[in-house]
C-alpha cells in the first residue's frame, strides 16, 4: 500500500506546486513509484509537468464527482516511475457539486482505493485554502507536509491550518500525521530567512525537517520547461535538496537505511 502525503498550506505562494512535483519526482529517481495528484483548481502541476490542463479531458474532478476510476485517467510523465493524476478549471465547481452528496469529504480517498496499492508514494497537491477539496485532500492523505516559506508572513495562517488538521484528525481521518514542516525559499544571505528558520525550529521542533529548501533559479524555472528541477539541472541547489527531503522521509518511513 502507497503512503498518501497531501502537501497543504492555505498560505499561497509557500511552494506547495514547486514541493509536490520536485519531492515526487525525486522518490521516482529514487525508484519509488510516485504518483502526483493535482487537487488545484490552477492545474500547476499538471502544467508544471508538460501537460495543457485545457487538453484535459478527465481529472481528479471527475474522479470524486462521476465517480470515474483513477487508474483510467492517469498520466505517464517522462519522468522514470513519475505518473500523474492531472486537474483542470472544472474542479473548481466540485465544491458546489459535492455540497449535498453523503461523505462529501471522502469522495478523494475512496477514489484513490483503486490506485492505492498501485504506488509506493502518491503526493497531492492541495489549493491555497481550507475549502472542501483540501478537506477532501486530507481525510485521504496518511501525513501532511507543511510548505512554510522563509518570510516575514511566515507563520501567518499557520496555526489556523493546524487547528484545521486536529478537527480532521478527530472527526475524519484520525490516522493522519503531521510529515513534517517544510522551510522554503530560504536564502542564507538574509538576516530575516534565518530567524525565521530559528523561530520556527524553536517553537515547532522535531516536527521541521533539517532539509532547507533554498530561493534557486533552477526551481523556479524549470516549470516552464514542464519538468523538474532534477530533469533540467541535476546539480542545482534545488533539486539535490528535493533529492535529501526524499531521502529524510525515505528514513522517517523506514524505506531507507541512514547511510544510503
Amino acid at each position: 500500500m502507497g503512503k498518501i502525503i497531501a502537501i497543504a498550506n492555505q498560505k499561497g505562494g509557500v511552494g506547495k506546486t514547486t514541493t509536490t512535483i520536485n519531492l515526487a519526482a525525486s522518490l521516482a529517481a529514487l525508484e519509488f513509484r510516485t504518483l502526483i495528484i493535482d487537487a488545484d483548481p490552477q492545474a500547476n502541476a499538471t502544467s508544471g509537468l508538460g501537460f495543457n490542463p485545457k487538453e484535459v479531458e478527465n481529472s481528479i474532478y471527475e474522479c470524486m464527482v462521476d465517480d470515474i476510476r483513477p487508474r483510467d485517467i492517469i498520466i505517464e510523465t517522462n519522468f522514470p516511475n513519475l505518473n500523474l493524476l492531472p486537474s483542470h478549471i472544472d474542479l473548481v465547481g466540485a465544491e458546489i457539486e459535492m455540497i449535498n452528496l453523503p461523505k462529501r469529504e471522502e469522495k478523494m480517498k475512496e477514489s484513490l482505493k483503486d490506485v492505492k496499492d498501485m504506488y509506493d508514494f502518491i503526493i497531492i497537491d492541495c489549493s491555497p485554502s481550507l475549502g472542501l477539496i483540501v478537506i477532501n485532500s486530507l481525510t485521504a492523505a496518511d501525513s501532511v507536509i507543511v510548505p512554510v516559506q522563509c518570510e516575514y508572513f511566515a507563520l501567518e495562517g499557520l496555526g489556523k491550518l493546524l487547528n484545521t488538521i486536529k478537527i480532521i484528525q478527530q472527526r475524519l481521518n484520525p490516522a493522519l500525521t503531521i510529515e513534517g514542516i517544510l522551510l522554503t525559499m530560504y536564502d542564507l544571505r538574509v538576516r530575516l530567512s534565518n530567524q525565521v528558520v530559528h523561530e520556527v525550529t524553536t517553537h515547532f521542533k522535531n516536527m521541521v525537517f533539517q532539509t532547507l529548501i533554498p530561493r534557486n533559479i533552477r526551481l523556479s524555472e524549470s516549470p516552464s520547461y514542464g519538468v523538474p528541477a532534477l530533469s533540467q539541472d541535476a546539480d542545482s541547489k534545488g533539486a539535490i535538496s528535493y533529492l535529501n527531503l526524499a531521502r529524510e522521509i525515505l528514513i522517517k518511513n523506514g524505506k531507507l537505511g541512514v547511510d544510503n
